[in-house]
């Protein structure tokens, strides 16, 4: 029997609206909408000599850069890699595993790089917002100001965002209004701005300006957002996504050009303290102007938060990340809450906040590991398209042309690394480090998995549950399996039934997991191989589920007694004349490994890993939200049959 399990996910969003396009605009422009606050500060920072042909060319880059990479990559052609409806990097991953099983190790690369880069987010864009106030008082203490944001922003998160959250997106509309507004009054003083759009000056800048090349670290800034973009696909869907970015892309170049057009004005007033985001605003503007651009950069905190969030919630359905604590503050769609996820974000904020002090000095570490994240979504993507059998002229045609932009927007950015990219590659090498180990510490485990058929052991089954000289364990039994086959269990669960202490049962109940690749899979099957004796369950659930296994199984237990399938009165006499339900003990078997089998080096430190990394996670009772107070952890060999490598001689026999 299958059957859905009842679920209260919407997808009002997926239909292109105008509110659905508002609502985009707060959830998915956070992060390349708040870009215009550093990327012209960033570029003329890097720059040693401005003049016409240099702000043309840069602006050329900007305009290029948001249409080839955001528009095209993304836009075009990645938003259709959609995994019924869901996007990211992990839910590409799930398109492709099953073909490219090797493939999971460019999802952890690119989900790592972008956690460590996405670090950055929230702390140059409230810096950046922040230090517009020195325009208005040059002694405003900006670090003290910003450390309060930050702090109300993480704060905020245990509680939900779903009273604040539906204000984003108006108040982004006002925000990419307001950059369109201000850039065209810039541009009607230098119409001329226009001939950015040719992109004979981007190329002239990058081949005749003096290491012109490596301004493109700073020109990459522009799109740093575009692959969160990506991962925000299942909360607004494809077309409220396209649609809106015709209005976004037109406000941010209308911006761009708008701050290019007042610095070919105001040539000999620059200087290395000069933003000209905020240069182009009437005085008059200025306050309103930076409460605005701070209520912008919180949204793109709130988003890069969010969306962290989801990344450790696909990686730890996925297999790459150790269990945590997730909880659900409120009902919306994507609400969860990771507090270890929360506060690692929070101090390395603060830390990153403190050490650079400057949105200037910020700019040179930012870019440098998302740029890595871009190019292991172009190797994914490339993958995704051979699977769909797209034609192989316009795989390697696209393939070539990304990588060529991505690649070199990686060399550029890689100047950056001793001038703080080196945190954000630390960070992205300890996440990494803990993916990789965890994911292949499971895979480790499970060569070592033993499976016997479950058919073979019904009649014991059956004649140990009327067995009345071994003392009943529970009237309900229920253990929680590995096995993906329906005809199947391990070895150590039929060992836990039979040998280890003989367990009498009136029910036994198998219950198992199966994470599935398609995203918002919920559903379950029932195989009744004694009805109303020996039953197993298996759950289908999409990576983007939570296992709530305690509830669902509760679900199923209400709806089989509702169609007859099953009684769970109590066995007793005495307690069942008064309709109580029977107890229920719940078994989970722990593998640990096994001393006697001679892992390898890396094997062993793979092991360890894991082991350490378990003992920071929730157990797999709490993840599965199972009641403690009648769950059974058995602990078990890792090995269940090892060959001994030498075999021992005996020399004699004596009787004596």
């Amino acid at each position: 029997m299958k059957a859905n399990i009842k679920s209260g996910h919407t997808s009002s969003l997926n239909k292109i609206s105008i509110a659905g396009m508002i609502v985009t605009m707060g959830i998915v422009y956070g992060d390349i909408g708040t870009s215009p606050l550093y990327v012209m500060k960033a570029i003329l920072g890097s720059a040693s000599i401005v003049d016409v042909d240099f702000v043309l060319g840069a602006l050329s880059c900007i305009i290029w850069t948001l249409t080839l990479q955001t528009t095209l990559k993304y836009i075009i052609i990645t938003l259709r890699a959609d995994n019924k409806g869901e996007g990211g990097i992990f839910s590409l991953f799930a398109l492709v595993r099953k073909k490219y099983r090797w493939a999971y190790i460019f999802a952890i690369i690119g989900g790592c790089a972008m956690l460590a880069d996405g670090i950055i987010t929230p702390s140059i864009t409230v810096v950046s917002a922040i230090e517009g106030l020195r325009l208005i008082n040059p002694g405003v203490p900006v670090i003290p100001i910003v450390l309060i944001i930050i702090t109300s922003i993480f704060l905020i998160q245990q509680f939900g965002t779903k009273a604040v959250g539906t204000s984003f997106g108006p108040i982004m509309l006002i925000w990419f209004s307001s950059l369109m507004i201000l850039g065209l009054n810039q541009i009607v003083h230098y119409p001329m701005i226009f001939k950015a759009f040719n992109p004979y000056y981007a190329i002239k800048l990058l081949v005749e300006y003096p290491m012109g090349y490596l301004l493109l670290g700073a020109v990459f800034l522009c799109t740093t957002g575009a692959e969160a973009l990506y991962s925000d696909l299942g909360h607004c869907g494809l077309k409220n996504i396209r649609m809106s970015w015709i209005f976004v892309k037109s406000a941010l170049i209308i911006n761009y050009l708008g701050q290019g057009a007042w610095v070919i004005n105001n040539m000999n007033t620059l200087s290395s303290a000069t933003n000209p985001f905020y240069a182009i605003m009437p005085s008059w503007f200025l306050i309103p102007g930076i409460i605005l651009a701070t209520a912008a950069a919180i949204i793109a905190s709130q988003a890069l938060i969010t969306g962290s969030f989801t990344l450790i919630s696909e990686a730890m359905s996925l297999n790459f990340w150790p269990r945590v604590k997730r909880v659900y503050p409120t009902l919306f769609k994507g609400q969860v809450y990771i507090p270890s996820v929360n506060w690692f974000l929070y101090f390395s904020c603060v830390f990153v906040i403190l050490f650079f002090q400057e949105s200037s000095k910020m700019e040179a570490a930012y870019g440098l590991t998302i740029s890595i994240a871009m190019l292991m979504t172009t190797i994914l993507l490339t993958l995704y398209m051979f699977t769909r059998h797209f034609p192989k002229y316009i795989i390697y045609s696209l393939m070539v042309t990304f990588i060529i932009v991505e690649v070199s927007f990686l060399g550029a950015n890689f100047v950056k690394f001793f001038h703080g990219g080196w945190f954000t590659f630390v960070i992205a090498g300890l996440l990494y480090i803990i993916m990789y180990g965890w994911y292949n510490a499971r895979r480790l485990r499970n060569k070592f998995l033993i499976f016997v058929k479950l058919s073979d052991y019904i009649e014991v089954l059956k004649d140990l549950s009327q067995d009345n000289s071994v003392p009943k364990y529970a009237t309900n039994l229920v253990y929680i399996s590995r096995a993906n086959s329906k005809d199947e269990l391990e070895s150590k669960i039929i060992y836990s039934i039979i040998n280890k202490q003989p367990k009498r049962a009136d029910i036994y109940w198998f219950v198992h997991v199966d994470i599935v690749d398609e995203p918002k899979t919920f559903e379950y099957e029932i195989n009744q191989y004694v009805p109303g004796k020996i039953i197993k369950v298996d759950f289908r659930l999409g990576f983007k589920i939570e296992p709530r296994i305690n509830m669902y199984f509760k679900q199923v237990l209400q709806e089989m007694v509702e169609n007859n399938e099953i009684d769970i009165l109590s066995k007793y006499d005495s307690l069942r004349k008064y309709n109580i339900n029977g107890d229920f003990q719940f078994v989970v078997i722990d593998r640990l490994a096994n001393s006697d089998y001679d892992f390898s080096f890396k094997q062993r430190m793979t092991i360890n890993l894991y082991r350490f990394l378990k003992n920071i996670g929730i157990s797999e009772v709490k993840a599965y939200g199972l009641d403690t107070s009648n769950v059974l952890v058995e602990k078990v060999p890792l090995i269940n049959e090892s060959r001994a490598t030498r075999i021992i001689k005996r020399k004699a026999i004596h009787y004596l």
